[in-house]
């Protein structure tokens, strides 16, 4: 026996593993388990893992819809940032856990729990991503993390842990499975087994959320997204609540087949791994955002913003969303966005999401400055001395060598 816990808050999937878990954590530790389930957008019915909890005699059993939460407090600050890592992945994965965490964090404290414990394995990020926001919100959580403690080192030996104690497999489950997934209304990845040689191109079955980009519509699509402080507030005319406008986006970029990502990327414990990730509206979502800076921000402010973007995202993905420095960034970022107001307008075809049309009320763009035809606004011989004076440095290094 573990001892030392009464009452832990787990982060429950109702899946394999966190049943697992559940049991395990039962037995080992001989404490209450507390089981949450937020609803992010994931596309499953969570239902069934109420009933599951409660086969367990799971006496409290939290099940949320965060999915507004969700992409209004975290996905929607995050793409204010224009935020890529290692220049492609949209972050996904690493978005959802610190508001999972959170939850959990205060779930705990509503119950008084004395611990809190994920089903994220030893190997991977988000096991840092749930414990640094535990120990930003709660410095003194005891935090739980059965698979660095448990000698089930196997799927098999977790299946015979399943059937030895009672615990539904699903049928795809029984033997090794073909990928891990993972999956919120920002976005699904898909990891390990028949993706891990990087030299093998991902089959179809892989996806889920975008149609192939060679069976997309052979006609174009065209969409405008509106954008207020940053922020998008409605589709083709029509104002929707965050969460419902990055669906109406997901559905007309996976149509398209938006959003696919192949990607080799470093995790933050060390390793290499490869994920094939589907993010059809954040994609759009994206190429908009940006649409719309490139009018309503000053070159100074853009490109401020641009050498800071992989160092937010790092943090993102590293889990560090409850550090002072990437709140320090987010002011900045926020102020940067006071006047990114105005309509983008996209064309999708497949598998791009081009913008082909912009319009501010705050633009910069000055169609007098930058004509090709004559103006009264720019006298060409000033760039004389602008050149000069930017040569000089130049010129004198030049000299030194003659």
């Amino acid at each position: 026996m573990k001892g030392a816990v009464k009452k832990v808050v787990l982060a429950y999937s109702g899946g394999l593993d966190t049943s697992v878990i559940l049991k395990w954590l039962q037995e080992a530790y001989g404490c209450e388990v507390v089981t949450f389930t937020a609803d992010l957008g994931q596309g499953e019915e969570l239902e069934p893992a109420r009933r599951k909890a409660e086969m367990f005699g799971v006496k409290q059993i939290f099940i949320e819809d965060l999915r507004e939460d969700f992409v209004r407090d975290y996905v929607f600050p995050m793409f204010r940032a224009n935020a890529l890592y290692e220049g492609v992945y949209l972050l996904g994965t690493s978005i959802a856990r610190p508001l999972i965490a959170k939850r959990q964090i205060e779930i705990a404290r509503q119950v008084g729990a004395d611990a809190v414990a994920h089903g994220a394995t030893g190997k991977g990020n988000d096991q840092v991503r749930f414990e640094l926001t535990y120990y930003a919100l709660n410095p003194g959580i005891r935090v739980i993390a059965p698979w660095r403690e448990w000698d089930l080192t196997s799927r098999t030996k977790l299946i015979e842990f399943a059937e030895k104690h009672q615990i539904p497999i699903a049928k795809d489950k029984r033997g090794e499975a073909p990928f891990s997934v993972d999956a919120n209304l920002l976005h699904i990845s898909a990891e390990g087994k028949v993706l891990e040689d990087p030299w093998s191109e991902p089959e179809e079955f892989v996806y889920s959320r975008t149609v192939a980009p060679e069976q997309a519509p052979d006609q174009p699509e065209y969409v405008e997204v509106e954008f207020e402080r940053g922020d998008p507030v409605a589709v083709d005319g029509k104002r929707l609540s965050p969460a419902a406008l990055l669906t109406r986006l997901n559905e007309l970029g996976g149509r398209h087949g938006i959003g696919r990502v192949d990607l080799v990327e470093n995790r933050f414990v060390g390793m290499k791994s490869r994920g094939v990730y589907e993010t059809p509206g954040g994609t759009i979502l994206h190429a908009a955002h940006r649409g719309i800076e490139s009018l309503a921000l000053d070159r100074g402010g853009a490109h401020l913003k641009d050498e800071l973007m992989p160092r937010y995202a790092e943090l993102v993905y590293n889990g560090f969303w409850f550090s002072p420095e990437r709140e320090m960034l987010q002011a900045l970022i926020d102020k940067s966005q006071e006047r990114v107001s105005g309509t983008v307008r996209l064309k999708l075809y497949k598998g791009l999401a081009r913008v082909v049309g912009r319009k501010s009320a705050n633009s910069l763009y000055s169609l007098a400055h930058v004509t090709f035809e004559e103006d009264q606004v720019y006298d060409q011989r000033d760039a004389e001395g602008f050149i000069k004076l930017n040569a000089l440095r130049l010129r004198l290094l030049g000299r030194r060598r003659d």
